[in-house]
């Protein structure tokens, strides 16, 4: 796909309408950038409201921006999910609905249901292949998130599993035994909602993160997960399996059969559900970053690339030696690092990000975080 010379160049091209496009979109105009877009394939938080139905926010969200404190799902200064949407721990859909109402208050120039379907650059300058055309921009800000791309490899016969991601609404999966594969995040809020539906549920996990000492919810369960596992229900219906990793999955005309490395084998009648986290999109532009040795993209300490100078990563595939910045309220820290550099490039004092430290949204020494609880 080529590109006529008389095509508008944009100082950023932003890839992703989520909590990150939106956010670092926000804090580029904070920069006093005006010149870029958003491109999104789909519409405005369309991951989010693809979640299951029952699935809210295990970070809570509270309106504390009165007293200097960030809600922290809030992605912009001044805003606040649980003032605009009343409730603590919201859904999915009601996340989307927030972003929506957030891209619209800061008047963001975004482009739904366009597909990026390639980057490279030529020169000084990055061509944006989407379905429809190229465009041209000097800097690209990828943040096109991690949901919608589920991981689904994890073990020989995992393709007979359902993937959590791609369930609409727990109240419509037929049967009354289930095995979950995955014991973080996703596979607990699984077995919660089954449950309380009077469902037996069996829950394989490789580790025991429900019994992890950290106080990183990078590492270790939510609270609200684990308030949530001491549930009644959830003790009479969820039997747990730590340290049980899966080998395989079998089917043998209408019953599945689960083998754990230990040998043992369990069997039920309906898809097993495998909770096994996200490939994340990241690994759509892998051919230009380079890699950390855990797969992760190597960044430079703006979050750009080592190899392609002008591309920055934003969201939830943010790594920096040992910190993980996978949960909004940790990413968000670092969109005025990106919006800063880029704005320099361009000329631009981006004064106005300064404010972002204030409200904690703006972490450019590492050296400061990943402290632990101590009791």
């Amino acid at each position: 796909m080529t590109i006529a010379s008389n095509v508008k160049t944009y100082d950023v091209v932003v890839v992703g309408g989520g909590a990150a496009g939106v956010g670092v979109a926000i804090a580029l105009r904070h920069a006093g950038i005006e010149n870029f877009i958003v491109l999104e394939r789909h519409t405005v938080g369309s991951s989010f409201a693809s979640w299951p139905a029952e699935t809210r926010f295990i970070t809570p969200s509270f309106p504390t921006n009165s007293i200097g404190m960030l809600d922290l799902n809030s992605i912009a200064i001044g805003v606040s999910p649980a003032f605009s949407l009343e409730v603590e721990h919201p859904t999915g859909e009601e996340y989307a609905s927030h972003l929506r109402g957030v891209a619209k208050f800061f008047e963001l120039p975004i482009r739904e249901k366009t597909s990026v379907t390639g980057i490279i650059k030529v020169g000084d300058v990055f061509r944006i292949d989407t379905a429809d055309e190229a465009l041209r921009a000097r800097h690209v800000i990828w943040a096109a998130g991690e949901f919608q791309y589920p991981r689904l490899n994890g073990f020989v016969g995992s393709g007979l599993c359902r993937h959590t991601a791609t369930i609409a609404s727990y109240e419509d999966l037929d049967g009354d035994d289930f095995i979950i594969v995955g014991g973080y995040e996703s596979g607990v809020d699984a077995a919660y909602h089954l449950a309380y539906r009077d469902k037996r549920v069996r829950l394989f996990d490789k580790g025991c993160p429900w019994k992890d000492q950290s106080s990183d919810p990078s590492v270790a369960l939510s609270t609200y997960s684990l308030e949530r596992m001491r549930e009644d229900w959830f003790e009479e219906y969820v039997e747990l399996f730590p340290q049980t990793p899966i080998a395989s999955v079998t089917r043998v005309g209408a019953t599945y059969e689960v083998t754990a490395q230990d040998g043992r084998r369990f069997q039920t009648s309906v898809p097993p559900l495998w909770a096994g986290g996200f490939e994340g999109s990241h690994k759509l532009v892998a051919d230009l970053f380079e890699r950390r040795d855990d797969g992760f993209p190597l960044m430079s300490e703006h979050d750009e690339s080592t190899i392609v100078p002008g591309l920055f990563l934003c969201g939830p595939a943010v790594r920096h030696n040992n910190h993980s910045f996978c949960f909004i309220y940790k990413y968000r820290q670092r969109f005025a690092v990106v919006a800063k550099a880029i704005a320099g490039s361009l000329g631009l004092p981006a004064e106005e990000l300064e404010n972002y430290r204030k409200w904690g949204m703006y972490l450019d020494d590492l050296s400061c975080c990943g402290e632990e609880c101590v009791c």
